[in-house]
Order: structure tokens, then sequence, then C-alpha cells
């Protein structure tokens, strides 16, 4: 594919990304001194493991920030799939570092519940620093979700999740404090420790979503192919005109990016540009399927069940750079034989071409084993090199050739003329009553063309179409 659909890839929604990244660093920032210095104040464990687990939101939302600029670059030749999955290394970083906080609230919380309760303030600051965190986490949550769904960013995605869960476990912690502050006014001490259980129950949500992160970065690394992506982008290209089926179809991410490679087949009958038409048209379905991605089709040809013998000896010619023509086919003593004509490329030696034409024979026989033999007739592939002759000499060829047709009472209209290689080429379309046998109305353009040869010097191919007269208006 052309390197321009590879930077778009990568350039999509660049700069907003790069701005909904770095309002969270901010949002990031206020919310961790606001938790330390509350929860310093007050006492609490539940505050203050928010604290510790806004910090590393902090830090995630910078990794995050640097991540989406480096993500964002085209590819180049020392990274030709782009840098997407600096994505993926910056959530599994994220990852390790929030398993790492859990692992401290955890000991602290069982350290208080073992060891005694540790007396907590739940004081109107406490619970004013825990509502903000509310506000603050739905707000950038909602934008980074927004900007991830937008432009599939898996980078945006887990921060958008983890400050999604920082809701939740902010509601844990608020509930905490209450618990706390009806122990108080209740005169019930059991209900101090709710603070510690808290806690725990913050670092419990906090492992699950950091298990879910690690494990969708990892999956990314490894380059696992989301799930049911290959099964739309085969429904995607099967529906396009002139594919017969999907052979293999790979799909690594990169980002926000996905690379696709499919294996297509088309008939074999198909000419170069045919194929490469349906290749096209496959590679911008499949990108209409899937945003932000770059398609390679490669074609392999198909032989098709209603192929004739025919089409599979044309083909076995093209396949190897050679002309076929004038199949004819021999029932001799119950077997097949086929004969034709076979045109190699001129400059070839005897040897080379020898060679060459019986690998097509081999090829015929292996692909019609009805056959018996084939015999090929080798001869030069002639490169036609057509002339434009002035409009006075084409004049009296045509006029040479109606003359012919009137000495021998035919009916002939639609004359090319043309030169190649300093010989006359002509073509024309010959009128003969729709009752004619086949076979007198062929001896009837034979004749023609007998006589033109002898009248026109220098004439080289003719070509007679033979029709009814009904066959004009058709045309």
């Amino acid at each position: 594919m052309p390197s321009g659909v590879t930077s778009a890839v990568f350039e999509d929604g660049r700069r907003e990304k790069q701005i909904v990244a770095l309002s969270s660093v901010a949002a990031a920032m206020l919310l961790t001194t606001l938790k330390i210095v509350v929860g310093i104040t007050t006492g609490s464990l539940g505050i203050l493991s928010e604290a510790a687990h806004s910090s590393l939101d902090l830090l995630a939302a910078i990794i995050t920030f640097f991540v989406v600029r480096v993500s964002g670059r085209p590819a180049d030749t020392v990274h030709p799939f782009g840098y997407g999955k600096a994505e993926n290394l910056g959530a599994l970083w994220e990852t390790v570092l929030l398993l790492i906080t859990c692992a401290w609230i955890v000991y602290e919380a069982i350290r208080r519940l073992v060891g005694g309760v540790v007396e907590v303030d739940a004081n109107f600051w406490a619970f004013a620093v825990m509502i903000v965190s509310i506000v603050v986490d739905f707000g950038r949550s909602r934008a980074l979700m927004r900007a991830a769904k937008r432009y599939d960013s898996q980078a945006l995605e887990a921060d958008a999740l983890h400050f999604s869960t920082d809701i939740l476990s902010s509601s844990v912690v608020l509930a905490g404090l209450v618990l706390v502050r009806l122990a108080v006014i209740l005169d019930v001490p059991v209900l101090e420790r709710a603070d510690a259980i808290a806690a725990l129950g913050v670092a419990g949500i906090v492992v699950i979503v950091s298990l879910r992160l690690g494990r969708a970065a990892i999956s990314a690394l490894l380059d696992v192919a989301p799930e049911g992506l290959a099964e739309k982008i085969n429904r995607t290209a099967e529906h396009v005109p002139g594919v017969r089926e999907v052979r293999q179809t790979r799909v690594r991410r990169s980002g926000s990016a996905s690379f696709i490679d499919l294996t297509i087949a088309v008939s074999r009958r198909a000419h170069f540009q045919e194929a490469h038409a349906i290749a096209e048209a496959v590679a911008d379905a499949v990108r209409g399927a899937v945003p932000r991605s770059d398609v390679v089709v490669h074609v392999d040809p198909m032989v098709e069940v209603d192929e004739t013998l025919a089409d599979s000896v044309m083909a076995a010619a093209s396949m190897r750079g050679l002309r076929a023509h004038g199949l004819r086919l021999h029932n001799i003593g119950g077997s097949l034989s086929l004969e034709l004509h076979v045109e190699v490329p001129e400059a070839l030696r005897l040897g080379e071409a020898h060679q060459l034409v019986t690998g097509f024979e081999a090829a015929v026989m292996s692909e019609a084993p009805e056959l018996a033999g084939v015999n090929s007739h080798i001869e030069p592939m002639e490169e036609t090199r057509p002339a434009t002759p002035e409009s006075g000499e084409v004049e009296v060829i045509r006029s040479q050739v109606e003359a012919v047709a009137r000495a021998q009472k035919l009916d002939i209209h639609r004359i090319e003329v043309w030169l190649v290689d300093d010989e006359w080429h002509v073509s024309l379309h010959l009128l003969v009553p729709y009752e004619t046998p086949v076979v007198d109305a062929h001896r009837v353009s034979e004749r023609l063309e007998k006589r033109l040869r002898e009248v026109i010097p220098n004439l080289g191919r003719i070509v007679v179409h033979t029709e009814p007269p009904e066959a004009i208006g058709e045309e």
C-alpha cells in the first residue's frame, strides 16, 4: 500500500490525544496533592491509599502523555509498522506500578486490622476531598473514553478505565469514612476498622483492573489478533465481486492501527489488471470496515470448476509468459491428443524455448489427465511496432480491399487498415446470408483473403469477421 496510507493511519488525531492526555496529568496532580494533605491530616488509611493510588495515576498519566506523543509518529525505515507498540508497553508498565501499590495497601490494611485500630479523623475535609476526587475522575474518564473510542487508542482507553475504577474506589473510601463517623456517633468501636477494610476493597478493585490492563497490553505486544476481527475482515472481503474465497487473514495491532495481510483467490482467467482491480476493491472495503488500518492484499489464481480445456491451456501459457493459439484435438485410437502453436519470446535460443515449452506441456497434461499427449509447434512471439501511415496510403489499401470485394460480389463493411513493421494489416466484416453453413462461410472468407494477398503487396495479418446481415443492428 502507498506510504501515505500508513502515515495517515498514525497521524489520525495525534494532537487531540495529546491534549486529552495532558489534561489528565493536570487532574492527577491536583487530586494527588489534595489526598496526601487530607490523608496525613486525618490519619485515614483509606485516603492515604487513595493518595498512593493517585500518585501512580499521576505517573501513569505522565507515561500515557509521552506514550501518545511517541506512538503518533508515522512509520519510518527503522519502525516500518510505526511506533504504536509504545502504547501497549506503557500500559504494561502502568499495570506493574498499580500492582506494587496494591501490595503496599494490603500490607498496611492487614497491619492495622491485626495490630490495632489507628484513629481516623473523619472530618469535613476528608469527605470533601473524596467527593472532589469522584467529580474530577468522572469528568476526565469520560473525556479520555471519548478520545479512546474516536481514535481507537489503547493507552487512552486504559487511562479511562483506570479513572472509572477510581470513582468506584473513592466511593468505597467514602463509605468507610461514613462508617468511621458513625462509630463515633453511635459509640460502636468495631466500625472504626471500616477504613482499613475500605482500603482492602480499593486494593481488590485495583488488582482486578490491573490484571485486565496487563493482559490486554501483553496480548497486543504478542500480536494476538482482536477477537472476531479476522472473521469481520473475511466477511467484508468475500462480498467484493470477483473474490472466490479468502485463503488467509493475518492481523497485527500497533497502538490504534491495524495491519492486515489478506490472501484472496480470484479466477485465473482474470487478466492482470482485472485481478489488480479486485485486490484494490478488497483493500478499500476492508479499510472502510476497519478504521485506521493498513491493508495488503495478495492474489492467488484459482481454477474454476467450469474451466474448458482452452481456458486451462491459455492459463498455463500466460503463467510462463507464452501465447497459445490454434488448439486442435485429435482422437487417435480412442486417445485424445492436443496440438497447438506456442509463441515464445523471439530472443530465446532454441534450447531455452524447448525447455520452457516442455514445462508448459507438462502443466497442461497435469491439469487435463484425459490427454494422452501434447504436441506444440514453437514459433517466435513477434513484437508488434505499429506505425502511423499517411492517410493517402491508407485510402489506397482500403480502395483495393473494396475493389476485390466488389469483384467477388461480396458485401463488406467496417474496414480497418494499419501499418505494423512495414506490413499492412487489414480487418473487415463480411456479410453472409443467415442460413449459410459455417463451412461455406469460411470458404468465402478464405477466397477473399487469398485474392487480397495477390493484389496487395506487403500484406500481413488479415482478419475477416463473417456475420449475417441481421447482426448489423446488434453491433
